[in-house]
């Protein structure tokens, strides 16, 4: 008797960690039930998957969605709609909402609001401060959560631990591994005079290298002193990066696409303060020693710190102007573009957006291709080529910096637990996105 599946995903090239290879893939009850050749069985649904790659569904792990608070640029709802049609099938949203999101009550809100509202699966971080610090052994443990988030350096929002024993109160009650916004605050407070009016290509200039390495090299000081583990976010110099290669045991990476896309002072030339971001997108040194850092293996995971603002807002005098800028539905496309191109691998790839994640923060059954994991699937066409546009973008903020690019690789289709919720640029599914499960919060 054959076997009888929910869905077969017929004759696509099946990516994982044993490689490449044109395989079946069934799923039944929301996950991966079988893989190979799968001739003799049956499904309620058949799709022909020919030419394109099953990638493990793609995890972001830093965005900010802005609800509460700021829905005017971004919702939950908007932000995961803009995620799934870019082939992202799980997302981590940032702390920095209005409320904050440091206490038990403000963190089941988001919970609340994101299930079954969003259309991508979710978790949230717990923001660090000097006044919630001891709760947070307990709050980092809470359903859904993927850790504490903390901002050394001022950005988007009011959450701020700028000096070292606000940080050390922090680090050493924590048992999970915690996320940083690394950037000095001192420095960036005595460095605001070389910041010119009305041209964002000082923003590089003010928030220097200085500011970043330092900060950097404070959190792995205290982190060493405690023994913990630390996730530092959005890497943009290439001192942080050689740095970084020799405290691989307490530290983790991230870098972002447009950290390894955009470069100075072009882009601001070209984008003004659209290319604003915290911190800054450098010149082509820097990114050469990001892209090295992916390619000798330093690099854990890719996120696109997707931070929407409205064009009114990004329109207003630098440095009056906000830092952000969307990200989430391009994070794909931009990167098979750089696959592409032989900048990296398409094994590389999938390391830095499902394996890495997955590793990284003991996400439960997902990040794999594997029998029993859940059916979360990005696949993709590597060979299509299209011009991202505004027009595409569905993030309420309604741009993004790669208006008018044209890329080789694009998303054609995402399955969130089984469900295909988006096919072709097509919404095909209700959002029913739910909390990730970790490994370090299966029991409370």
């Amino acid at each position: 008797m054959s076997a009888s599946y929910d869905v077969i995903l017929k004759s696509g090239t099946v990516v994982n960690q044993d490689g490449e290879s044109l395989r079946d893939l069934a799923i039944k009850d929301g996950r991966i039930a079988a893989i190979g050749a799968l001739g003799g069985a049956s499904a309620a649904e058949i799709i022909d998957c020919k030419g394109l790659h099953i990638l493990p569904g793609v995890i972001d792990t830093q965005v900010h969605f802005r609800e509460p608070g700021l829905t005017h640029k971004e919702d939950l709802e908007t932000g995961s709609r803009a995620a799934v049609l870019g082939g992202v099938t799980g997302v981590f949203e940032m702390p920095n909402t209005d409320p904050l999101t440091v206490t038990e009550a403000t963190f089941a809100d988001k919970i609340k609001r994101g299930t079954h509202r969003m259309h991508c699966d979710f978790a949230f971080y717990i923001g660090g401060t000097r006044e919630n610090y001891e709760q947070l052994p307990v709050l980092e443990r809470a359903r859904g959560c993927a850790g504490v988030k903390v901002f050394i350096g001022s950005s988007t929002g009011s959450l701020l631990v700028e000096d070292d024993e606000g940080l050390r109160r922090i680090i050493s009650v924590i048992r999970r591994r915690a996320a940083f916004h690394a950037e000095d605050e001192y420095r960036l407070n005595e460095r605001k005079g070389v910041r010119i009016e009305g041209d964002p290509r000082s923003h590089p200039l003010w928030r220097d290298e200085v500011a970043a390495l330092t900060a950097t090299k404070r959190l792995v000081n205290i982190a060493r002193e405690f023994g913990k583990r630390i996730h530092v976010l959005h890497i943009s110099t290439r001192d942080e990066m050689e740095f970084l290669k020799d405290h691989r045991d307490v530290a983790s990476v991230e870098v972002t696409p447009h950290h390894l896309t955009l470069t100075a002072p072009e882009c601001y030339e070209r984008l003004g303060t659209r290319a604003q971001m915290n911190p800054p997108v450098r010149d082509a040194l820097h990114q050469a020693g990001i892209w090295d850092g992916v390619t000798q293996g330093v690099v854990d995971v890719l996120g696109s710190d997707h931070a929407p603002h409205t064009i009114e807002e990004k329109s207003k005098n630098y440095p009056a102007s906000p830092s952000g800028m969307t990200g989430v539905q391009t994070l794909v496309p931009i990167m098979l573009d750089h696959v592409n191109a032989e900048r990296l691998s398409l094994a590389r790839f999938v390391d830095l957006t499902s394996a890495g994640p997955q590793r990284l923060f003991n996400i439960a059954g997902k990040g794999r291709i594997m029998a029993g994991y859940d059916a979360d699937l990005t696949i993709v066409d590597l060979k299509r080529e299209e011009t991202i546009t505004n027009k595409w973008i569905a993030s309420r903020a309604a741009w993004t910096p790669y208006d008018g690019v044209k890329v080789k690789g694009w998303p054609v289709g995402t399955f969130v637990r089984g469900r295909r919720v988006m096919w072709q640029g097509e919404l095909t599914a209700p959002s029913q996105g739910e909390p990730i499960r970790f490994m370090e919060t299966l029991v409370p």
